[in-house]
């Protein structure tokens, strides 16, 4: 799984191939499709097993602003490589059928435990900004490099993310 996964965030679901994925694993590309049954089924597998572990979800919600804050903070160091699930979503984006994968996948694993964690109304509403967030910070740091964002002292941004993230955590949107 691990090839697959490596694979699909480097080339995206239309640039990974069965037979590279299989070969880096030391198997046949037959075998990989008799076990999976086809790409796409490898696809679904890669994704769950990249989402699962859903880091930007806090085990409480008093805890949840800061730790999506921390979280994203070390999950987009400048200097190491961006994330493979947010590579595997962005790289595949361009396939409708993977895309709808990968939103399912971010839906299951990570929008509807955060929605959980939050009170009030408006709750998947505000679930899904702090995944925007998410997104364009992951983007914007670790993808693009934007200057301000790679330079940015790691305390100096957690604390502006944790003001952003408290905000939408704490207030349902007016009406």
């Amino acid at each position: 799984m691990h090839s697959a996964v490596r694979h699909f965030a480097r080339a995206g679901y239309d640039g990974a191939g069965v037979r590279d994925i299989a070969a880096d694993a030391g198997f046949t590309a037959m075998l990989v499709n008799r076990y999976f049954g086809s790409k796409e089924q490898l696809f679904v597998e890669a994704v769950e097993t990249s989402f699962a572990p859903a880091v930007f979800v806090a085990e409480n919600a008093a805890d949840l602003a800061r730790h999506v804050a921390a979280a994203l903070v070390a999950h987009t160091d400048p200097r190491a490589d961006p994330p493979e699930p947010f590579l595997i979503m962005l790289r595949s984006l361009s396939n409708p059928r993977a895309t709808e994968i990968v939103r399912d996948a971010i839906e299951r694993h990570v929008g509807r435990r955060l929605a959980r964690q939050l009170r009030g109304p408006g709750a998947h509403l505000r679930g899904d900004v702090i995944l925007s967030v998410i997104s364009g910070v992951l983007l914007m740091r670790s993808v693009v490099g934007a200057t301000t964002l790679a330079h940015a002292k790691p305390g100096d941004l957690q604390a502006l993310l944790e003001g952003a993230f408290t905000a939408l955590v704490d207030a349902p949107p007016r009406r």
